[in-house]
């Protein structure tokens, strides 16, 4: 007790009550948790949902889901109600010239770059109601928190809502300088081109160049998100701490026969293209499971022509696609594959072609991101598993400019992209919480 009697000696009755519950408490009392006076932290979990259920009434559909796709009319009111609960939140709101929405707070300290957090709210056709929307509405609502609260951070922070995710990342594409001046003439799954798509949102394609942003210019990028996956749901574990996001390439591959007569084309005479198509599906999957490991392929989408009954196809056109965390294993399988498409080539008397569409490169999370998840996480005794994301992200962009971490809430039964999408109430709120608790931190640390 020599501390306290020391303190108390030095102050007079008041302040040493005050000390006693605080700092000379900590020190007579090391083995236990510090008391603190303030109640810790947290979010308003019923509100986040409230904020989710509001949300999928734009673009709602008769199968419980939400198809509000990017750039569409049901895209554009689901903007203008989130905008709504960014201003609420007390964010200073503006769209930037590639339509990403952006909530910005001030921070004691101007000198210090800001830290981002959030993620979108589009998705795809007759999707479910938590992919992006869990992130950009938990996004909010720390904010809200932090505004309830007045608590002001060192770092200004950025709540960034990003605009068409689910055709190909190109809010944060536009962010990292990588939208090119041909993808806006590209049609989106609104029916507009990526261009008109902007300008319908409030962006201007002629001022693209101010959206990109420097290496080094932002503090870190934090993003909540659904599992979109089972891993969590099955396991019964709380909160998953990404440890990467998989790089994802996508060709194109053609393959070339010859159309003729179903009925007069004896078979040892023919040229199937069709034929040669499904030998190759096969080869995907056998060579991609050939080695051990959490590398995907898959064969998504598949036309042949001329599609008529009584022709023996003559061309094929389908897609393969390849996700993993490691960019070389991606070109070794891809190699793989292509050896397996030479075989077939010249087996069947058809032609393969590879055309290149897209590269998203494998993005890890700073291990010191995750340190501290693990730490909000286990403050509010949830449980963790580090894992990769197997589902492309706009994290993945933004970890060419900073470093970035990500915060899994279980998916209930592994199924997104999908109306019977849905993650609980209460893993939604400790997903916010997790991110909260890791935004003080961040805020805190020196990266």
């Amino acid at each position: 007790m020599a501390d306290i009697e020391y303190l108390k000696r030095q102050m007079n009755r008041r302040q040493f009550n005050f000390g006693l519950l605080g700092t000379a408490g900590a020190i007579a009392s090391r083995p236990f948790p510090r008391f603190t006076l303030q109640p810790q932290l947290r979010v308003n979990g019923a509100r986040i949902v409230e904020h989710i259920n509001a949300l999928a009434e734009f673009g709602k559909n008769p199968q419980g889901g939400v198809s509000r796709v990017a750039y569409s009319e049901a895209d554009r009111r689901g903007r203008e109600y989130v905008m709504g609960l960014m201003q609420q939140a007390k964010l200073e709101t503006t769209i930037d010239a590639a339509g990403n929405m952006i909530g910005r707070r001030a921070g004691s300290d101007r000198n210090l770059p800001p830290l981002l957090f959030g993620s979108h709210i589009d998705s795809v056709p007759e999707g479910g109601n938590y992919d992006g929307d869990v992130g950009s509405l938990g996004a909010i609502e720390v904010a809200q928190t932090l505004a309830e609260n007045n608590i002001t951070t060192r770092h200004p922070l950025e709540v960034i809502i990003f605009q068409n995710e689910e055709g190909g990342l190109i809010g944060s594409r536009a962010i990292t300088g990588e939208l090119t001046a041909q993808e806006l003439d590209l049609v989106s799954r609104s029916g507009k081109t990526i261009g008109e798509g902007i300008k319908f949102i409030g962006g201007d394609v002629n001022k693209l160049s101010t959206v990109k942003r420097a290496k080094g210019s932002i503090a870190a990028y934090l993003e909540l998100h659904i599992e979109q996956g089972g891993i969590l749901d099955t396991e019964k574990i709380d909160i998953g701490i990404v440890e990467g996001i998989v790089g994802i390439n996508w060709w194109d591959v053609t393959i070339e026969g010859f159309a003729n007569h179903a009925g007069t084309t004896a078979m040892n005479n023919r040229q199937d293209a069709l034929l040669a198509a499904a030998k190759f599906i096969e080869a995907v999957n056998r060579v991609v499971t050939s080695i051990p490991g959490r590398q995907v392929g898959t064969v998504g989408r598949i036309q042949a022509l001329p599609g008529a009954p009584n022709v023996i196809p003559g061309k094929v056109v389908l897609s393969l696609e390849l996700r993993d965390l490691d960019a070389a294993k991606i070109q070794t399988l891809y190699q793989k594959i292509r050896t397996e498409a030479d075989q077939i080539a010249q087996a069947s008397k058809t032609k393969f072609d590879f055309k290149e569409i897209n590269v998203n490169i494998p993005a890890p999370t700073d291990p010191r991101i995750r340190s501290l998840i693990s730490e909000s996480a286990k403050e509010l005794g949830l449980s963790t598993k580090q894992m990769p994301s197997g589902a492309g992200h706009d994290a993945q962009d933004m970890a060419q400019l900073a470093p970035v971490g990500m915060i899994f809430i279980p998916s209930v039964g592994g199924i997104s992209h999908s109306p019977k999408e849905f993650s609980r109430p209460k893993d939604i709120e400790n997903g916010a919480n997790v991110l909260l608790g890791a935004l003080i931190r961040l805020d805190k640390a020196s990266m």
